[in-house]
Order: structure tokens, then sequence, then C-alpha cells
């Protein structure tokens, strides 16, 4: 039980909050470029899997990016609908849906290349620098989730 006379760590120092606000940041920054591009952060994510290794399950999009499959159903209509993504039944396991980039899906591809210049222009950091960033917040996280389970980033696979 905690104690009742310790005060809550203020915001600004727990680097929990740190990490959750600058990726609202972040995403503020990729805004007007994905809005440009007709999508979300969210749909950017599965679509940027896709770009990666096409005609995935669905199951496997979600572990990725340490989500339920669940939650990625609705985001997958919304992306079938707009004619980039197509989902289809295996046809060797019919529980099975696999993910498949459409010919635009795939176009999309090129013009999305320029969120990571945003990011670059917006932080005023230098890429070795977000570089380096990157690899210590990802190595975190595995940190995290190796102690309490539940999820392997696609780098450790």
């Amino acid at each position: 039980m905690p104690d009742a006379d310790v005060a809550p760590v203020p915001l600004e120092d727990q680097l929990c909050f740190a990490i959750y606000s600058a990726g609202i940041a972040i995403q503020r920054a990729y805004r007007p470029l994905l809005d440009a591009l007709g999508l979300t952060y969210p749909q950017y994510l599965v679509l940027n899997v896709l770009w990666r290794e096409d005609e995935q399950t669905v199951g496997g999009v979600a572990q990725q990016l340490a989500l339920e499959s669940s939650t990625l159903t609705p985001l997958l209509k919304r992306l079938e609908g707009a004619g980039l993504i197509r989902r289809t039944r295996n046809p060797t396991n019919e529980r099975q849906v696999i993910l498949s980039l459409t010919k635009e899906g795939k176009a999309l591809r090129f013009r999305a290349g320029c969120l990571g210049d945003a990011l670059l222009q917006v932080s005023g950091e230098t890429p070795a620098a977000l570089a380096k960033l990157n690899r210590e917040i990802a190595q975190l996280r595995d940190s995290i989730y190796d102690h309490i389970g539940g999820w392997t980033s696609p780098e450790a696979r």
C-alpha cells in the first residue's frame, strides 16, 4: 500500500510522462504531413509495417505494433475503404486474415518518406542524435517488456 505521507513525483520529473508527451508532440508535428496523405498516425504505422514486408497476417502486424488484433480491425477497414490495403482470408488457414498493399498503398510509401525529415527539422537535432535517442528508448522499452512479458520487438525476432 502506498505511503500516504509521500507526495507523487511531479509530472515534469517522470520519465513516462516525458516519453508520452514527446510522442504527442511528434504526432502533432507529423499531422500536417499525414493529413496531406489522408492518414492518421496509427494508419501510417500499419502501412509502415507493410512497406517493410507486404502480405502479413493481422496478428503479425498487431504483434509488431504491440497492439491487440481487435484494436486494428476498424483501422484496417478504413485503410481498405481508402483503397490502400486488401484483407483476404488465408486459403490454408481460414482463421487468418492476410493484409496486402494495393498499388495505391505501395505508391504512398514514397510520398510518406518526408516524415523523418519533418522530425529532424522541428526537433533541431542531428540524425545521429535522434538515432541514438531512438536506440536508448527502444532499449528501455525492450528491458521493460523483458521484465513484464507480453511483447517482443520486431528487431528481436
